[in-house]
């Protein structure tokens, strides 16, 4: 019987699957649920060359998941017979803390770390963990293992994932610069050296990888160096929904001004702002493309100022790690918008950056 593999990253707004067979080492199926609690919702699944698109409602990742598991057992567009098939599930889990620094087999335990911590990254561990919770009900005794996004930014040095803070609230609360998207940019590095024909350990590279949540890492001599995302995911780059870096006392000020709790607070800075915030419509670039084509000024703007923000951390990242052999962008925008990439290199012809 086939061993079939099949692998979950349930992002903030996306649920991106793969189905793999371990033993002709083929990849049988691809796929994405898209839009999850928005309009338009639905999956995207491709088997071969064969794309099917189905509009589904999601209004959370539970439906999602639901989605996925329905799609790849359809007679019709599905490539297995059912679940019982498939030996082993890989999940992308977003943050495991100071607890994780590699890949573990998920067990009660090691589901309960993620929960205790999912409050420092609220759009995605809750995600992450009903996918798991989803795979592990239809195919209970299946061993199921969590890919861990902080485990990459571990060689960090502390001058990079130490913030200015109290030195007990980092050794009583571990509250230090985690980094994310850690499995996005272990893959990138190592094929960018390849491309560029290096060893990894001699490769400096910048890697930006823009999606509904973005960040960039600098990458000196192939290990991570720093990175923008910190204790969450919010800290960083401006993002479809989350602020990204600002002054920590405007969220102060506000609940001031409006008697704003914490945690509404919380949930304004990671789901109402960036992208969103700056336009009052929109956090996926393809509706703001269309609106600024159509004279949205504020559409126009948060495209400016998602730019500008990365060019900053680029410029900041190049004085860091000294030369940079290449820029590298990856992810749904990094991969699919020339156009995103080209804004973010505007002007910095003079650090020797072009296409």
């Amino acid at each position: 019987m086939a061993m079939v593999i099949l692998t979950l990253n349930c992002g903030s707004s996306s649920a991106k699957y793969q189905v793999y067979d371990w033993d002709e080492k083929a990849v049988l199926a691809t796929g994405v649920v898209e839009r999850i609690g928005q309009d338009g919702s639905g999956i995207t699944h491709k088997v071969g060359s064969n794309k099917t698109e189905i509009l589904s409602p999601c209004p959370t990742h539970k439906e999602a998941i639901e989605l996925v598991l329905k799609t790849i057992t359809d007679p019709k567009i599905g490539v297995i017979k059912d679940m019982s098939v498939v030996k082993a599930v890989g999940h992308r889990v977003l943050h495991g803390g100071d607890k994780f620094t590699k890949s573990v087999i998920i067990t009660p335990e090691v589901l309960d770390t993620f929960r205790s911590v999912q409050d420092l990254g609220p759009l995605h561990n809750p995600a992450n963990i009903m996918g798991i919770e989803a795979a592990q009900k239809v195919m209970p005794g299946v061993p199921q293992c969590a890919i861990i996004d902080t485990a990459w930014h571990q060689t960090m040095p502390e001058s990079s994932f130490m913030y200015a803070i109290p030195r007990e609230w980092y050794t009583k609360y571990a509250a230090r610069r985690y980094g994310f998207h850690g499995t996005s940019f272990l893959y990138t590095a190592k094929r960018a050296a390849v491309l560029l024909h290096k060893k990894p350990s001699e490769t400096n590279l910048i890697i930006c990888h823009l999606g509904n949540g973005s960040s960039v890492c600098a990458v000196k001599n192939g290990k991570c160096y720093d990175t923008s995302m910190g204790i969450t995911p919010l800290e960083g780059l401006v993002m479809g929904t989350r602020s990204g870096d600002l002054d920590p006392a405007l969220p102060f000020y506000i609940m001031r001004k409006t008697g704003m709790s914490a945690a509404d607070m919380d949930k304004a800075l990671n789901k109402k702002c960036g992208l969103l915030g700056i336009t009052g419509k929109y956090s996926d670039r393809r509706d703001i493309e269309v609106a600024t084509a159509e004279g949205d000024k504020l559409a126009e703007l948060s495209i400016d100022m998602e730019a500008g923000r990365l060019r900053k951390y680029i410029g900041a990242y190049m004085a860091e790690i000294g030369p940079v052999d290449a820029i590298v962008f990856t992810a749904g925008v990094g991969e699919r918008s020339p156009s995103s990439a080209a804004l973010c290199l505007k002007g910095l012809e003079f650090m020797a950056v072009k296409d």
